[in-house]
């Protein structure tokens, strides 16, 4: 596999040749296979399963494994160099095993301005490891992360997906020996406590975990335009527009 290695936020390319699982790596299994039928079962058209499918290989083996694209391949009748394609085209596949906790840091133009590229500078140094790096324990991997989509809390850090708003590096590298310790804090908008990476990556792969209701999913910062329309009594156009 070709992959970066250093601290300056490259991203990975391509998936690994070998078929031998790194230690620790769980193989597929029946269960896996019967699940990856259950989930081409919803779907009209086979090969519109692949994405959840590859999520449900993460949620067992923690990335897309050799093994992994070859289930896919023989369960949708597609090759491998097709299912390898839409896993290396898509970022949230890993290309190696993550860490139980995947720290996501934006360095983006807002949570640059605000100081996400300290932010990642920290997380990197705290957890010793460079971008699309795992720590030898397995407990944190770090991305670099082009945007979260949560502007209006920057500089953000996501951990398995779930937000970490308005850090520092200091607030950056706390959360850091927190998870290293296995005591991660609750996420600032979202579910009560985070979630594994493989447990995150199962519910992607469509299997509920009865959670999504949980905590708050828009704070303030996000509503602030709806609360200034409603005290301004803004209302949208009638549809459809004349001349548009």
């Amino acid at each position: 596999m070709t992959s970066s290695h250093d601290n300056s936020g490259a991203v990975e390319v391509g998936l690994p040749a070998s078929t031998v699982l790194p230690a620790g790596v769980p193989p597929l299994t029946d269960q896996t296979r019967a699940e990856a039928r259950e989930i081409i079962a919803r779907y009209p058209r086979s090969r519109s399963a692949l994405l959840p499918m590859l999520h449900l290989v993460q949620s067992v083996q923690g990335y897309v494994s050799p093994q992994g694209v070859a289930l896919c391949a023989e369960e949708l009748g597609l090759t491998k160099a097709e299912v390898s394609a839409v896993a290396t085209f898509y970022t949230m596949y890993r290309h190696k095993p993550a860490g139980t906790y995947h720290v996501g840091v934006c360095t983006n133009t807002l949570c640059a301005v605000l100081g996400g590229d300290a932010i990642f500078d920290a997380v990197k140094d705290q957890a010793g490891i460079g971008n699309n790096e795992t720590t030898a324990d397995g407990t944190v991997s770090i991305e670099h992360i082009e945007c979260n989509a949560a502007c209006d809390y920057a500089p953000v850090v996501m951990v398995n997906w779930e937000f970490y708003d308005g850090q520092t590096p200091q607030s950056a590298r706390a959360l850091v020996d927190a998870l290293r310790a296995g005591e991660p804090p609750a996420p600032t908008r979202g579910p009560k406590t985070l979630s594994t990476f493989k447990e995150v990556a199962r519910v992607l792969a469509g299997y509920n975990d009865g959670r999504g209701a949980e905590g708050v999913s828009a704070g303030p910062a996000s509503l602030a335009g709806l609360e200034l329309a409603k005290e301004r009594g803004d209302t949208a156009p009638p549809y459809p527009v004349k001349g548009a």
